[in-house]
């Protein structure tokens, strides 16, 4: 009997050594291929309009992940929440947005006012 356990250990060590060079080595080829696609692409910071504010940029970040979560939920329970949850941090978004352009016009047009 010992000896079936020993030959299935062995198996279980030989299958367990194969999976972490596989990962091993896929985590290499992705590094690779990550950094040269970034050298070579040379990716570009998004830049954000003036009058966008830093809290706002926030907020864009905040929506974005939970759309990402939102789309990588599992159940149709923690979907549902998710969506719920990025519909709601969207409007906020959305209202922030507004009222920077909206403070943004206003000084526009006082500065022009001061010129003339």
């Amino acid at each position: 009997m010992t000896t079936l356990n020993n030959r299935f250990q062995v198996l279980q060590t030989l299958i367990e050594e194969e999976e972490t060079n596989m990962e091993n080595n896929w985590k290499v080829t992705k590094e690779a291929l990550t950094a040269k696609c970034q050298e070579v692409l040379n990716l570009k910071k998004h830049h954000h309009k003036e009058w966008i504010s830093m809290d706002t940029l926030d907020k864009i970040q905040e929506s974005k992940n939970k759309k990402t979560a939102t789309n990588n939920s599992r159940t149709r329970t923690e979907k549902v929440k998710g969506q719920a949850e990025y519909t709601e941090a969207n409007k906020q978004l959305k209202r922030s947005i507004r009222v920077d352009k909206q403070n943004y016009v206003k000084d526009s047009g006082k500065l022009h006012e001061k010129e003339i």
